[in-house]
C-alpha cells in the first residue's frame, strides 16, 4: 500500500486537499460499500464489515475500562465483542498491561485489539508502540490508531505517515488508523484520502452540532472503504455535573448505530450492567418514543459534551487547548473516571496556571458553557498525585 504513497505522491495529495480538492460523489453507496454496510447476524448478534479491512464484528464493542478491573473484558469477550480499544497513554499505561496479562491465556484468533499512539516524529511514535506492544504481550495488533487527530495537517503529516508504514511492513500492525475527537469531518475526509489509513474512530452522537457535515463526511470514508468506528456516542453520560440527570446512553448508543455508515462502536464502560444493556443493542438498534424522548433532541440542552469546534481557542488570547479540557472535565464529572480525565489533561502543556494573567473570561462557548468555570473546576485534577486516581 504504502509504495503509491511515496514522498512525491503524499506532497501532491497534501496540496490537492488544501486547495479544496476533497472526495467527490459525496458518499454515494458503490457495491463494494453496500457489501461493507449491510447488517448481518451470526446467531442473533448483528455485525457489520469494519471497511476494507473485511473485519466482521459486533456493533458494540468494548472501550476503556478501568485497568484494575480484567472481570470487565472477560464478560465482554463472554458476550460475543469482539475489538477491545486501548491505548499508550490509557491509566499511564496499565490499561495495556492488564489487556497483556489476560489475553495471553486466550486464542489470538478469537478477539481483536486496538490500540493508539501519539508523537510528532518518527521516533516518538516508534518508541510509544514498541512499549505498547510490550505491555500488551503481543507480535502484533489488530488496527494501530494515530491518537486525537484535530486537523488533516497532523492525520497527512509525513513524518507520523512514514512512522506508521514502518510499523505496518514489519508486520506489527495490520491495519492503521486515526482517532478523533474534533473537526472529525475535516480529519474523516484526510483519512479517506490518504491511501494509507485503514480505520477512523470519531465522536459521534446525537447532540453534536456539525451533525450534518459529520454524517456525509462518514459516508464519503465509508464509501471510499474507510472501517468507521463511533466513540463518545454517550455525549458525556450525565446532563449534569452532580450526576443526578443521566442520560439514556442504551438510546444514545442505538441513535448512533442507525447510521449504516458506522460499521462498530467502543462505548467506555464503568459497570457491569452497563456493560451488558450496551451489547443489548446488538440485538436492536430501534429506537422507541421514550427513548427519542429522553435524548431531549428538540431542547438546547447541551449537558457536559463539547462539540470541540475549537472557536474558543480564536477568542481566548493564550489559546488554550480549551476542547481538550472541556473532555477532561467530561470524563471527570461525567464518566466519573479520573484517572482518564487526568491522563487527558496531562497530555496537554498547560503551565503551572492556566488562566495566568486573565482578570477575566472572553471565551464566548456557542453551548453556553461557562468555560472559566470549568476550566477552574479540572485544573484541580493537575495538582492530585496520580497514584490516588487509580
Amino acid at each position: 500500500m504504502h509504495k503509491s504513497l511515496n514522498r512525491r505522491n503524499f506532497l501532491k495529495l497534501s496540496a490537492a486537499g488544501a486547495a479544496g480538492g476533497f472526495l467527490s460523489g459525496g458518499g454515494t453507496l458503490n457495491a463494494a460499500s453496500l457489501n461493507n454496510l449491510s447488517t448481518v447476524r451470526k446467531g442473533e448478534i448483528m455485525q457489520r464489515t469494519l471497511g476494507r479491512t473485511g473485519l466482521k464484528m459486533p456493533l458494540v464493542n468494548l472501550g476503556f475500562v478501568r485497568s484494575d478491573n480484567p472481570r470487565f473484558v472477560n464478560l465482554a469477550l463472554d458476550l460475543g465483542m469482539t475489538l477491545i480499544d486501548t491505548a499508550h497513554g490509557y491509566s499511564n499505561g496499565r490499561n495495556e498491561e492488564m489487556l497483556g496479562e489476560l489475553l495471553k491465556n486466550k486464542p489470538r484468533d478469537s478477539y481483536c485489539i486496538a490500540t493508539k499512539v501519539r508523537g510528532d516524529t518518527e521516533d516518538q511514535i516508534s518508541r510509544q508502540f514498541d512499549i505498547s506492544l510490550k505491555r500488551l504481550q503481543l507480535e502484533y495488533v489488530d488496527i494501530l490508531m494515530l491518537h486525537g487527530s484535530g486537523s488533516r495537517e497532523h492525520t497527512l503529516n509525513e513524518e507520523r505517515i512514514r512512522a506508521f508504514l514502518n510499523i505496518k511492513d514489519q508486520g506489527r500492525a495490520r491495519f492503521l488508523g486515526v482517532s478523533t475527537h474534533s473537526n472529525e469531518p475535516e480529519v474523516i475526509r484526510a483519512v479517506a484520502e490518504s491511501n494509507l489509513y485503514d480505520v477512523v474512530c470519531t465522536s459521534y452522537n446525537f447532540r453534536m452540532e456539525n451533525y450534518h457535515d459529520l454524517k456525509k463526511a462518514i459516508a464519503e470514508a465509508a464509501d471510499a472503504g474507510i472501517g468507521i468506528i463511533a466513540m463518545k456516542t454517550m455525549a458525556g453520560v450525565y446532563w449534569d455535573k452532580e450526576r443526578q440527570d443521566p442520560i439514556n446512553v442504551k438510546a444514545a448508543l442505538k441513535f448512533a448505530l442507525q447510521n449504516p455508515y458506522i460499521h462498530t462502536s467502543f462505548p467506555g464502560v464503568e459497570s457491569f450492567r452497563e456493560l451488558e444493556e450496551n451489547f443489548e443493542a446488538n440485538y436492536n438498534i430501534d429506537l422507541t418514543p421514550e427513548e427519542v424522548k429522553d435524548l431531549r433532541l428538540d431542547q438546547a440542552d447541551a449537558g457536559m459534551f463539547c462539540l470541540g469546534c475549537e472557536k474558543c481557542i480564536e477568542q481566548c488570547p493564550q489559546k488554550i487547548p480549551v476542547p481538550d479540557i472541556m473532555r477532561s472535565y467530561m470524563y471527570a464529572y461525567g464518566y466519573k473516571n479520573l484517572a482518564l480525565a487526568r491522563d487527558t489533561i496531562d497530555s496537554i502543556d498547560l503551565g503551572q496556571d492556566v488562566c495566568a494573567g486573565c482578570s477575566s473570561c472572553v471565551v464566548k462557548c456557542v453551548q453556553g458553557f461557562n468555560i472559566a468555570e470549568k476550566i477552574k473546576d479540572i485544573d484541580r485534577l493537575r495538582h492530585v498525585p496520580a497514584d490516588f486516581l487509580t
